[in-house]
This record gives structure tokens, C-alpha cells and sequence, in this order.
């Protein structure tokens, strides 16, 4: 089998569009469908340090540049390849998986569908998402939270546009983990603290100790709202980590890279990166491993 084919037959993450209970009952029967072993199969052969090489590595992915699907009710974008989306070039930043921006029409959602060994996060920009899974959990989030599953052993989840009227706006975002088959979980936060201040505030890291949700990963996420001309430094918070920056909203330089709405920009072999608002914006940064 190419891999176009597989990897369109392996990413569960648009199993939801059409399968049935029974079919995907039928599916987490199978072990070779595993969420983690299918996706682990695509990794390691791009984006990663060249261990004789100190200097700092980039790359640059232009919002123009994403894969993209439109299902009517589903309008999504995808940073690396997902689903129909398959691009050799672009699999992942290193543990960093999935980064979908996904726009749900009013009263439309994923029907339920598994996951397993895979750390999910969702990080709502306008409406509400009605989350429903087989742990029990029902809860709706929105702009101003963050929500993170652990699939772990393997869980069933459901996600829905709450409103009728209006559209749900958020980003999907997956990684692997760094332990297989713990106990799934689900949490989440609410980081409407989150101002124009200029100053980037944790909302993931490894440890439940700290601020915002946590992860079974050495990653931090950090969202900044920035205002204009305000200058930053971010300390990568890990040896062998690299960060990839997403720009939600507005114009920044990071490292000298000129930056636009909805791009993302990679960096790896270094310590720091300096940040500068060319407008007022709204930056994701993704501090994660590597290597696996």
C-alpha cells in the first residue's frame, strides 16, 4: 500500500465523519489501527536536528501553504498531513503531530470515534464545542479555554458545534505521547486571564503542579496576546526541545522571520527565540521534543 493511501485509511481524527458505532467498534478491535502505532509509522524522516550541526534550525509553513478540506460543515486546514491531505515534507514537528484549524457550522460535529495513545489538545477561538466521551465527560468549552484528552488505552469521544447558529472556530492539535497506555483522562482550564499584556502565559506543561493543563510530554504551550512594537524572549524550557510557533491572529517576527495570520514557523538547535509584535496578535507557542 503507497503511503498516500495509508496514511488516508489510518488518521482517525476524520473517522467521525462517517463511520458508524459498529464500524469502528470494529476498528479499535484491530490492533494495527492503533491511533499511535499508524501515526508512528510516518515519523522520523523529516524535521528533525542534525546532531553535527549546532546552528539553529527553521522551517516555515505559510498559511497559503496548509492542506485543506471543505465538507460544507466542516471547514478545516491542515499545518501537516491529515486525512485526504498527504505531504510527504510535512508529517510533524517533531512529537507534534496535528495542528488543524477547523471552522464547524452550527449544530455539526465529529459523531463519536476512538483514539488511543495519543495526547489531544483543543483550543477553542469563537463559539462553543460540546465535548462528549466514554469516560463519562460532557462539557462544552469556548474562547478563553484549553482542553486536553489523554487517549492512553483508548477512548471514545465526540465533538459538536453547541450552537445552531453560529459557527465553532478551533485548533486541533495532537501529539504523541511519552508513555504508551496510561489511564486516559480528560481536563480542562480556562485562561480568560489571558490579556493584552504582552506576555506569554503557560497553559500546558508536563506537571499537574504547574499552570495550565498538563500532559504526558516534556512540552509547554504558551499563548501571548501582543500588543504592537512589544518585544519578547522565550527560553525553550527543555534540552532537545524546538518550538513551533502558530500565529493565530496579526503580524510578528520571530528570529527575523516575517510572520502572518495562520502561519507557523519551526525552530530547533537553540536556547531562546526573540519575539517582536509587528501589529497586535495572538501567538501559539508549541515547546516540545524533538525526538521520540
Amino acid at each position: 500500500m503507497d503511503r498516500k493511501n495509508f496514511l488516508k485509511k489510518s488518521i482517525f481524527g476524520a473517522a467521525g465523519l462517517g463511520l458508524g458505532t459498529k464500524a469502528l467498534n470494529a476498528k479499535t478491535e484491530n490492533k494495527e489501527t492503533s491511533t499511535y502505532d499508524k501515526l508512528m509509522e510516518q515519523v522520523g524522516f523529516n524535521h528533525l536536528p542534525n546532531e553535527e550541526t549546532m546552528t539553529a534550525k527553521t522551517v516555515l509553513h505559510k498559511a497559503n501553504t496548509r492542506g485543506h478540506a471543505n465538507h460544507g460543515w466542516l471547514d478545516s486546514y491542515h499545518t501537516f498531513s491529515f486525512a485526504n491531505y498527504y505531504n510527504p515534507d510535512r508529517m510533524h514537528f517533531g512529537v507534534l503531530r496535528v495542528l488543524n484549524d477547523d471552522v464547524v457550522a452550527g449544530g455539526r460535529g465529529f459523531r463519536r470515534h476512538p483514539h488511543d495513545n495519543m495526547e489531544i489538545i483543543s483550543i477553542p477561538l469563537s463559539g462553543d464545542l460540546e465535548h462528549k466521551d466514554s469516560m463519562g465527560n460532557t462539557a462544552v468549552i469556548k474562547q478563553g479555554d484549553v482542553q486536553i484528552m489523554s487517549a492512553g488505552t483508548g477512548i471514545y469521544h465526540s465533538e459538536f458545534n453547541k450552537n445552531k447558529d453560529q459557527a465553532v472556530r478551533f485548533l486541533q492539535i495532537w501529539m504523541f505521547p511519552n508513555r504508551k497506555n496510561v489511564e486516559p483522562r480528560y481536563d480542562q482550564i480556562t485562561v480568560e486571564e489571558i490579556a493584552n499584556d504582552s506576555v506569554f502565559r503557560q497553559v500546558l506543561s508536563p506537571s499537574a503542579k504547574d499552570a495550565g493543563v498538563w500532559t504526558h510530554q516534556n512540552a509547554w504551550f504558551h499563548l501571548g496576546n501582543l500588543e504592537k512594537a512589544c518585544s519578547e524572549t522565550y527560553h525553550i524550557r527543555r534540552s532537545g526541545n524546538g518550538v513551533y510557533a502558530f500565529i493565530i491572529e496579526g503580524d510578528v517576527t520571530i528570529e527575523g522571520q516575517k510572520l502572518n495570520k495562520r502561519d507557523g514557523f519551526g525552530i530547533w538547535d537553540t536556547n531562546q527565540l526573540a519575539i517582536t509584535a509587528d501589529t497586535n496578535a495572538k501567538v501559539l507557542l508549541m515547546d516540545v521534543p524533538m525526538r521520540f
